[in-house]
């Protein structure tokens, strides 16, 4: 089986590091480094486009040699940003302003002890669910602090990383607006209806912009589990951004283990491109718990429901990934959700029909994973 040092062997040549002395110098820094039976993932950082198609090749070509059947190589512009963060990990406490952070304590990732991290090693008992889908605006989120606080009223111990970083809801959802507190070199999350909640959200001000590339937004997710002081845990749900991205594909990497349940709405087009999700969580061998279908009607005052985004779209795609629909969650009133003293604009009360579909979903997750 190929190992992450075999790997580490045949690429040195190519970094910086590994040139000839007398051969012209192309600065080239590889990063993240995954290793899966014999598919290989990178990051190429390098300062040259030019030279990205010449380098790509003699990478899968020094790949090949060792026996690697597949490389997912991103090249990626080597600024001076990720030339001097690439050694060093975003603190979040110091994130607060949205730009990357400029004081950084070691690399907690794969390679460097991320993966013997308590709730990321084989050992760990903890059970992660990403909720996922194929394009923004389908309630990804919503069904992500619903089903979490379905859970923890099953008696589960239960945190959510918002891993959108750059449409981060979550606190907003679950009606948080104070901070995390940091003690001493860890960040305490928030804890609201039960779920402890981490989000990039906490450490960006007045809802800015994170103007970021890819690096470091990996960075970021590491910290969500190296520096986040989070205890025992049951189950940790991750949203995930819309789509097969960066960040997307970091997770599927970071976390082998992890589950996943895709959500789209009846409509046919988002559930086609949900659909690209769920066959991503296939290639990278993450097993779909099932499917969601949000917002899959609106009951108007005579009782009557309108299907205002069509019907069918969850059902054909659950059959298209060979798994179960979950639930088809309704348009919800307002008058649903949690409201003051501890105001949830996203979350339905539990004594509501909605309330009662997450509570049925949440039970049959509990089920699936437990079989599975």
């Amino acid at each position: 089986m190929l190992t992450r040092e075999q790997v580490l062997e045949a690429i040195q040549p190519f970094t910086e590091a590994g040139q000839e002395e007398d051969a012209p110098k192309q600065v080239v820094q590889i990063r993240d480094v995954m290793v899966k039976d014999s598919q290989v993932s990178m990051t190429v950082l390098t300062d040259s486009d030019e030279a990205q198609p010449p380098l790509e090749a003699a990478l899968r070509d020094a790949l090949e040699r060792i026996g690697a059947e597949s490389a997912h190589l991103r090249f990626r512009p080597l600024t001076t940003q990720a030339a001097t963060g690439a050694a060093q990990t975003a603190n979040p406490a110091g994130a607060a302003s949205g730009q990357a952070p400029t004081e950084a304590q070691p690399v907690k990732g794969h390679g460097s002890g991320l993966e013997t991290h308590p709730l990321l090693n084989e050992r760990s008992e903890v059970e992660f669910i990403a909720i996922a889908s194929g394009k923004g605006g389908v309630g990804k989120s919503t069904v992500t602090v619903n089903l979490a606080a379905a859970l923890a009223r099953q008696g589960k111990r239960v945190g959510i990383i918002d891993a959108d970083i750059y449409g981060f809801s979550v606190p907003d959802m679950m009606g948080i607006e104070e901070r995390p507190e940091v003690v001493g070199d860890r960040v305490i999350p928030i804890e609201r209806h039960g779920v402890k909640v981490i989000s990039m959200g906490f450490f960006v001000e007045d809802n800015s912009p994170v103007v970021w590339r890819g690096p470091m937004l990996g960075k970021m997710l590491r910290n969500f589990f190296a520096e986040i002081e989070w205890g025992e845990l049951d189950y940790l749900l991750l949203d995930l951004p819309p789509g097969t991205g960066d960040v997307a594909l970091d997770i599927h990497q970071m976390i082998p283990q992890s589950k996943e349940i895709i959500v789209t709405t009846p409509h046919a087009t988002a559930a086609f491109v949900a659909a690209r999700a769920g066959t991503m969580a296939i290639k990278t061998e993450h097993q779909i718990l099932g499917v969601v279908e949000n917002m899959a009607w609106y009951e108007n005052k005579d009782g009557e429901r309108d299907y205002i985004f069509g019907r069918g779209g969850g059902g054909r795609l659950a059959e298209t990934l060979n798994v179960e629909l979950l639930a088809q969650i309704p348009l919800g009133a307002p008058d649903n959700h949690v409201s003051e003293p501890d105001f949830s604009p996203s979350l339905y009360k539990a004594e509501t029909p909605t309330g009662q579909l997450y509570d049925a979903m949440a039970r049959r997750v509990l089920e699936l994973v437990a079989e599975k």
